[in-house]
């Protein structure tokens, strides 16, 4: 790992006992002091430690706990403890991630992983595939929507609520090697042998006009490596179909790289807009400004946000704002303004290190602070009366404020707080949803359609055929009746009118998904319930006089 000369490996367990506050294990080595002492066999040995450096201490204190502990030690187990604790003393987002876990970290974020090439989702306790990817080693072995997949080279992944994480890696490896899946289609069973291959990953989920026919749609999933040229690909069909302004998703996006959201900020902004600046203790500040080139200046702008949109979605979102470029809709961001530099090491592991914040235009840094419930503090928005819920509940430091180009109130440390903020709504969830919800009903549903409608349903290629199959399927009765024959889920009277405005959206976004239309068709039926987009397209381009985020309107 290219430790200085002095080091060995042991000088690392230094860190655990530092990180993990391992102080009473180590009392009798009172570092601050002239001598150490320690008892053994009668014989008082002292270690001189006047003068010595930081990482002379870190080997004195070491060696002897080589020398002398009690039990055999496991090596590289040690390291990976005493690198995590020692990085997770510093804050949430520096890390130590050994060979495996750096691999997948990485495979999140490239332009193309090494597999099958499918996408499949768990309805009940069997995986079934949703998408096979064009071109992909999948598609060249026969798979199609619909196959149960019931073993891999031999391991039985069906009926026992198997990791999808693990069927995921059992599927995955080198281009080239091969793996034999036992699938289920309509009741027959089979192996199928697939030569693994590069699989291109994209991240885009969905890319649409909107029945205004002005406004465009792209859900942006993550800001993996080729984030930008996904995105390019999406609108300039939208821009050749009319678009006149674009929504922008990126609600769930945790980030990725930072230089992506960089040149997609570079489309969006006139010349001259700063759009991000960085510095640290050894980062002198760097300003990225806009070079005017973008073909989407023109175009009204407006940005989904919600408590997971994190980072480079901050990035983005932070210089249209400060910009007064377009509105920002949602709820406030998870709030990360930190960067890292990533190191990697000879052995297959790596550090991910904070080493400077970045800054929007106004000068907001948005990192939140770092609480005892730092990962999970999103997650707390929900609690009851939380910030989801209301505006009137968002924490905002009041004392962090800043101004947009055009004079608008904008604040920092915490996130990027919306210029419109939309609430979760809760008034349509009736215990007929949640109690389907609980049992993931309504996919198993959608898996149960295909089954019975396989051939036809993989046909359709058309939103006037979805919609025609989805009218034909009468969803409200042939719903409930499998809610109430296989999860045992009855509507009380009322309950099926209460929650249908939610839940027919979802079952024909479920079910339109297995066809050749996609994901494009999940989300296009799915967002008629959604009431951030509502929101998002009823919005009046910017007012420089709106002179506050968060107003609600």
């Amino acid at each position: 790992m290219n430790n200085p000369p002095s080091r060995n490996w042991f000088s690392a367990l230094l860190f655990v006992l530092i990180g993990m506050g391992f102080g009473v294990g180590i009392s009798l080595y009172t570092l601050g002091q002239r001598y150490a002492k320690l008892s053994r066999e009668g014989v008082t040995v002292r270690h001189e430690v006047r003068g010595r450096t930081g990482w002379e201490k870190i080997d004195l204190v070491l060696d002897i706990v080589r020398d002398k502990y009690v039990d055999t030690l496991d090596c590289d187990a040690v390291i990976d403890a005493a690198l995590d604790a020692a990085l997770a003393s510093l804050d949430p987002h520096s890390v130590y991630m050994p060979p495996v876990d750096l691999e997948e970290a990485d495979s999140q974020l490239a332009g193309d992983f090494e597999g099958i090439g499918i996408q499949f989702n768990v309805p009940a306790d069997t995986a079934t595939v949703i998408e096979v990817i064009s071109g992909g080693p999948s598609e060249r072995a026969g798979l199609l929507p619909g196959d149960r997949l019931l073993e891999v080279d031999g391991r039985s992944i069906a009926g026992r609520n198997f990791p999808q994480d693990s069927m995921v890696a059992l599927m995955r490896g080198p281009s080239g090697t091969k793996v034999t899946i036992l699938i289920d289609r309509q009741g027959t069973r089979f192996p199928v042998e697939i030569q693994r291959g590069k699989i291109p990953l994209h991240s885009v989920d969905a890319s649409f006009m909107l029945d205004d026919g002005r406004t465009g749609y792209i859900r942006l999933a993550k800001f993996s490596v080729n984030a930008y040229h996904d995105f390019v690909d999406a609108f300039k069909p939208l821009q050749q179909a009319g678009m006149e302004k674009l929504i922008l998703d990126l609600r769930d996006n945790s980030g990725g790289y930072m230089d992506q959201a960089i040149y997609i900020a570079q489309e969006l902004l006139p010349r001259g807009e700063m759009i991000v600046y960085t510095e640290g203790r050894k980062s002198p500040r760097e300003e990225v400004h806009s070079e005017g080139r973008g073909r989407l200046q023109d175009v009204e702008l407006v940005i989904l946000l919600n408590e997971f949109s994190a980072s480079a979605s901050e990035i983005l979102a932070g210089a249209v704002q400060d910009n007064d470029r377009g509105l920002i809709v949602g709820r406030r961001s998870f709030g990360k303004g930190l960067v890292q530099e990533p190191v990697y090491f000879s052995d297959g592991s790596g550090i991910r290190l904070t080493v400077a914040r970045y800054y929007t235009p106004s000068g907001r840094c948005i990192q939140k602070p770092f609480t005892s419930d730092y990962d999970y503090e999103a997650y707390g928005r929900y609690n009851m009366g939380g910030e989801v819920y209301s505006a009137d509940n968002m924490h905002i430091d009041s004392t962090e404020v800043f101004h947009t180009r055009g004079g608008r109130t904008v604040y920092g440390s915490g996130g990027i707080v919306p210029d419109i903020f939309v609430p979760v709504d809760t008034t349509r969830a009736t215990s007929f949803y949640i109690a389907c919800n609980r049992k993931s009903t309504q996919m198993r549903y959608a898996a149960w359609v295909l089954d019975k409608q396989s051939q036809r349903l993989s046909a359709i290629d058309s939103y006037p055929a979805m919609d025609a199959f989805l009218e034909e399927l009468d969803i409200p009765a042939s719903f409930t009746g499998f809610a109430f024959s296989r999860d045992g889920i009855v509507a009380a009277k009322g309950e099926w009118e209460a929650s249908a405005s939610y839940l027919l959206p979802q079952l024909r976004a479920l079910v339109a998904r297995y066809s050749k239309l996609g994901e494009n068709a999940f989300y296009r039926y799915y967002l008629e319930i959604d009431d951030v987009l509502k929101q998002a397209i009823e919005a009046p381009a910017l007012k420089l006089e709106d002179t506050s985020p968060a107003t609600g309107q």
